[in-house]
């Protein structure tokens, strides 16, 4: 098999063509945050991971504004709160996830103008997000950041301190994938639904879940 190679010290829209299309399907933080004000913050971030169970830690990346070279609003209210919600889009909520992607000028709450519904957290003074069936209350651990240039990212780390599940999405004390129904980003306007799943025993000698 021939490959075809590209260089990496390019233009960086280059490098994040091959990222978004490679490393798919990516599950979306939907990150909920406290401006200045008090008014709320919303937005979905598609570079979202796991990196610890005990203490649970939960991580995404967000990359400097490229239209401007711009931090985004997400990262100002963590970097002063100390604190964010990760919140999940599903096929219930994808479109008003969408629209919350919208930049709008700071302070200008995003739950209003997509039609989203905010409610209390218990440890943390960020909103939850009503129509997202797992939230996730977290307290900010750590920051690397990779550049101060347009498309340079940030890795944001955050421990969770509370879970909140909607019990219909649960089965013996497990989420379940056909009925959390999560969707997930490509590359353009790709997006991926999780209606095909499909199962493969694992051949490692101890697993957590089966």
């Amino acid at each position: 098999m021939s490959y075809q190679s590209f260089d990496t010290n390019g233009a960086f829209a280059e490098n994040y063509k091959f990222l978004i299309g490679s490393i798919l399907p990516r599950p979306i933080a939907v990150i909920s945050t406290r401006n200045i004000d008090g008014s709320n913050n919303l937005a979905p971030f598609s570079f979202f991971t796991a990196i610890s169970a005990k203490p649970m830690i939960v991580a995404f990346a967000p990359m400097i504004r490229s239209k401007d070279g711009s931090r985004k609003d997400t990262v100002i209210n963590i970097e002063r709160e100390k604190e964010f919600v990760v919140n999940f889009c599903t096929i219930q909520n994808f479109e008003k996830v969408n629209q919350a992607s919208t930049e709008l000028p700071y302070g200008e709450d995003e739950f209003d103008f997509a039609g989203l519904t905010p409610i209390d957290s218990l440890l943390v003074k960020a909103k939850r997000l009503a129509q997202s069936p797992v939230h996730f209350e977290c307290k900010f651990r750590d920051m690397l950041c990779y550049g101060t240039t347009p498309g340079s990212g940030s890795l944001i780390t955050g421990e969770v301190v509370k879970i909140h599940v909607d019990p219909s999405i649960m089965k013996e004390g497990k989420i379940q994938t056909q009925l959390f129904q999560p969707v997930g980003r490509g590359a353009g306007n790709d997006w991926f639904k999780t209606d095909s799943v499909f199962e493969l025993e694992r051949l490692m000698k101890t697993q957590i879940q089966k």
